[in-house]
């Protein structure tokens, strides 16, 4: 106790850490689990507790001492959501242990999509067995076998020649009805095109946007970015849709009743920027089904004072990876600082539940996936490196936005007047 009150600069530290920890929304799994150096079980523990997203509306599902198993769950609240099963760079797998443990955690039924071979030898290679005939005697887990999959490495438009690949089928599944969600950790490009060519775009919206949720000060209350790398040059009427389709979002699934809207922005007054900032936001200004509160700042961004932040895409990923950079040097900071030797064990003793909390916070797998908005059906795209723990957060998205009707209030974008005129209003292309 007499060190840790004498080391005033590493109590100091670890405040501000906990303060600055939500700067860093999705940092690389592989530079969060640096923190295990400095708590010995801290690694372990995020890695296996499979923990719920603070910010899930489905309160019931929140909470560390929550343990749902399947029975407890009624097969009546069960969810169809199709899942890629050949998507991501382990896949299958990886994919398949987290959906196993999805259903057991939420009210989902899933149809894996993958190569039945391939998907059958992955059960048998992780001991899966046991689980798998379970889930699927249950009726909870269906098995729905795809020609060759899609790499990792393949031009976004090979969705055209395998019509037959994992990723196809799954989006068909939505367009059919017989899912309400899909979700995918395979190539970003590949999915995209596959959602614009099976689904459609919704009318009124020309680019479909990657939407991501960052961390704020409130944990229980995330800022939805968009878009963060989908369109790498915009033009108003873009970022205008953006806005709509993220007020939507976080308004049914995030359950904010007046989503604050910002324009990311180098200043607050509306003069400032370039010639795309100032066009978005006289667009912004004049519309009246949302609440534009002006432009955000970069500072800004995980302030709280914004619920959607909308950009063009090159800025948006810039601004993602930028804030995955900074979780890695945080940590980085934590390890060079804390003492070595019998003092540095004593002073994580006591620092042991800021330091959980701080890698909770910054681990990429506790918030899964990001959304792709502007498609009509509800996509998540998770990260390539996707394993249990990743795939089961992002399936909790996949039900969130199933679950309360998002996309009802998307299909009402067309029937607006106002969105047709300012789509072809010439100042706005």
């Amino acid at each position: 106790m007499i060190w840790y009150r004498r080391n005033a600069a590493v109590t100091s530290l670890v405040g501000s850490a906990t303060n600055s920890a939500s700067a860093a929304g999705n940092v690389a799994g592989t530079v969060v689990s640096s923190a295990g150096s400095v708590v010995s079980n801290a690694g372990s523990m995020a890695g296996s507790m499979l923990q719920p997203l603070v910010f899930d509306p489905l309160r019931r599902l929140q909470g560390s001492e929550n343990n749902t198993e399947a029975e407890d769950i009624k097969n009546s609240d069960r969810l169809w959501v199709a899942v890629d099963g050949m998507g991501g760079d382990q896949a299958p797998g990886p994919i398949l242990d987290g959906c196993l443990k999805a259903i057991q955690r939420l009210p989902l039924r899933i149809k894996f999509v993958g190569e039945t071979k391939k998907v059958l030898g992955a059960v048998q290679t992780m001991g899966l067995t046991e689980l798998f005939n379970q889930a699927t005697a249950a009726g909870h887990l269906e098995l729905v076998a795809s020609g060759p999959s899609v790499g990792m490495d393949e031009e976004a438009t090979v969705v055209r020649r395998k019509r037959d690949a994992s990723i196809n089928l799954t989006m068909d599944l939505v367009k059919k009805g017989e899912a309400l969600a899909m979700y995918s950790a395979g190539n970003s490009g590949a999915m995209m095109a596959s959602a614009i060519f099976r689904l459609g775009r919704l009318a009124g919206i020309d680019r479909p946007a990657i939407g991501a949720l960052f961390p704020t000060k409130d944990p229980t209350q995330p800022v939805l970015v968009l878009d963060v790398g989908a369109n790498m040059d915009c033009k108003p009427i873009y970022l205008h849709q953006f806005a709509l389709l993220g007020n939507i979002y976080s308004r049914d699934v995030l359950q904010v009743a007046r989503p604050r809207i910002g324009l990311l922005n180098i200043g607050e007054e509306e003069c400032k920027g370039n010639d795309l900032a100032i066009r978005t936001h006289e667009l912004l200004s004049e519309e009246h089904r949302l609440q534009f509160a002006g432009n955000c700042e970069g500072r800004d961004v995980l302030s709280g004072a914004f619920d959607v932040v909308v950009c063009d895409g090159f800025t948006g990923n810039v601004l993602l990876k930028f804030l995955e950079s900074v979780g890695s040097v945080l940590l980085d900071v934590l390890r060079a600082e804390l003492p070595r030797g019998r003092r540095g064990k004593v002073g994580s003793a006591f620092l042991r539940s800021n330091l959980k909390r701080i890698k909770k916070r910054l681990d990429h797998a506790e918030h899964g996936g990001a959304l792709l908005l502007g498609v009509n059906g509800i996509c998540v795209i998770g990260h390539g490196s996707s394993k249990a723990l990743s795939v089961v957060s992002a399936l909790r998205l996949a039900h969130s936005a199933a679950s309360h009707g998002v996309m009802d209030d998307l299909a009402e974008l067309q029937k607006s007047p106002a969105a047709s005129a300012s789509r072809h209003s010439p100042e706005t292309l």
